[in-house]
């Protein structure tokens, strides 16, 4: 009888052995990329993501974050999800159009006003149409984070309006949008991927960049020969948290969901983040010896560029139903 009850002591911790180590290994790890710093916005919203992730799925997920370009750089990263070799990241909007054409409607210049515009579109219907044309990639778009309106800043001279820009080397993200509204602008664009920027600067190689103010603060721009910033906001960036299609057909339809809301909540998580701390950053800026002009002539930029409109009138369709949008 004792050896029975020892052998049913000893079968019962067995299994208790095997539930913990079956519980523990039950648990996935995702790795999640992104291509900035620890200081970026982009880091507030993938530690947002994970926490809520982690949360809502009782710890079963966990998702590991990669900054730096640890994982490569946005294109490299988006082939990475698209052929199901990376989980998950959060890419700036420009290279997207290499994976859905309509997404180029998005990086036209002075599409949105302000941030309360750009958000009642991309949270909306055309935001989420958009997010959908993804998939024939292999990308699942779950929600848009913020970059940011984008700004000038170069080594050469101040600017105040359209003229100023003209004959400067600036870069600018790989996309065509971008590269188009440029050069209308009679600058010479050079489009690059982050990483290499910022040698190209220290180098002289460039001129300038644009980017928003979130961005030539966390970089520190005036570290990198930045000696002039223009805040014409000449267009509003997104930032996709994006994973891959296979990896989220994966997934149960509840875990699906919690992975869907988790995303919209944290972008929105980090785009109050990022307009909390714009004042701070830009006068931290300015301390830095960049010269900020505040109240460029907008109007003479959105008239040197009103031929992107031309340019493109694929997307013709979805201008007409933003503006129509926001005029409601």
């Amino acid at each position: 009888m004792k050896k029975a009850s020892k052998m049913i002591m000893m079968v019962l911790v067995v299994m208790m052995f095997l539930c913990i180590s079956v519980s523990a290994s039950a648990e996935t790890v995702l790795q999640f990329g992104t291509t900035v710093n620890e200081q970026d916005s982009f880091q507030v919203a993938a530690e947002k993501f994970a926490e809520l992730v982690n949360e809502r799925t009782d710890g079963a997920y966990v998702i590991e974050i990669y900054p730096n370009g640890t994982l490569g750089g946005e294109a490299d990263m988006l082939e990475s999800m698209s052929m199901g070799m990376l989980d998950m990241g959060i890419i700036t909007a420009g290279p997207f159009v290499n994976y859905s054409s309509m997404m180029g409607v998005l990086d036209m210049p002075f599409l949105f006003a302000n941030n309360e515009e750009a958000y009642k579109i991309l949270d909306g219907e055309v935001g989420h149409e958009l997010l959908d044309t993804l998939e024939d990639a292999g990308l699942k778009g779950l929600a848009y984070a913020e970059r940011g309106f984008r700004n000038i800043t170069n080594s050469v001279k101040p600017v105040a309006s359209a003229a100023d820009v003209a004959g400067l080397k600036l870069r600018v993200m790989e996309n065509e949008v971008y590269t188009a509204t440029f050069k209308a602008l009679d600058v010479n664009a050079v489009p690059m991927n982050w990483q290499d920027t910022l040698t190209a600067l220290q180098q002289g190689t460039v001129e300038g960049q644009e980017n928003p103010i979130n961005v030539i603060w966390s970089y520190k721009m005036w570290e990198y020969n930045q000696k002039f910033c223009v805040l014409d906001r000449h267009s509003y960036s997104t930032a996709i948290i994006t994973m891959s299609l296979d990896l989220f057909n994966s997934l149960d339809a509840e875990t699906q969901q919690i992975f869907i809301d988790a995303a919209q909540e944290a972008a929105e998580y980090e785009r109050a983040w990022v307009a909390e701390q714009e004042a701070g950053q830009l006068q931290e800026i300015k301390d830095n010896g960049i010269e900020v002009v505040e109240d460029p002539d907008v109007d003479s930029f959105r008239e040197a560029v009103q031929v992107v409109y031309d340019a493109y009138p694929q997307y013709a369709d979805y201008i007409a139903r933003i503006q129509a949008e926001l005029a409601k």
